[in-house]
């Protein structure tokens, strides 16, 4: 319920066929190949497409693109713009451990999304996230997460 009242705030109910018709964004977090190239075609202009479930999106890319998506996503590696938690995990675990933090917190959360962001200085539709092999990506974020753990006070005594 704390999701939909975010994410669903005109109470929208049917398919997600319906769903979908007019929206900016879909994030997929579920199954293999239920959106259709029609459905993203009824999407807004330009709209972003994350079919993040894996093996199988639930779009195969090069279909979401076809039906006029101007950023795609999966969780893939063998496309565009891997979303993949491998990119966060290393850089968090590391920033947390070296400040011996009690905790992760949300600005802790926030920082490493940050850190991974500022690795793609220019995005294009073909390169929103840094790749998993950015000599950058761990120390960019295990900084930003341990001064994050500092300055909230997540961070344990030395």
């Amino acid at each position: 319920n704390e999701l939909a009242a975010v994410t669903n705030k005109t109470r929208l109910k049917g398919s997600l066929t319906d769903a979908i018709r007019r929206a900016d964004v879909f994030i997929g977090l579920s199954t293999a190949n239920i959106v259709s190239v029609e459905m993203v075609a009824s999407m807004a202009k330009k709209a972003i497409v994350f079919a993040m479930a894996n093996p199988v999106p639930e779009i195969m890319p090069a279909d979401a693109k076809k039906g006029g998506a101007a950023v795609v996503a999966s969780g893939r590696s063998d496309f565009p713009n891997q979303i993949n938690n491998s990119l966060a995990f290393p850089g968090v675990f590391r920033g947390a451990l070296d400040c011996r933090a009690r905790e992760v917190n949300e600005e802790m959360k926030l920082a490493a999304a940050l850190a991974i962001a500022n690795l793609v200085p220019k995005p294009t539709a073909e390169s929103i996230v840094p790749s998993m092999f950015e000599k950058k990506l761990v120390p960019s974020v295990a900084k930003a997460v341990y001064d994050a753990a500092v300055a909230s006070g997540a961070a344990g005594k030395r």
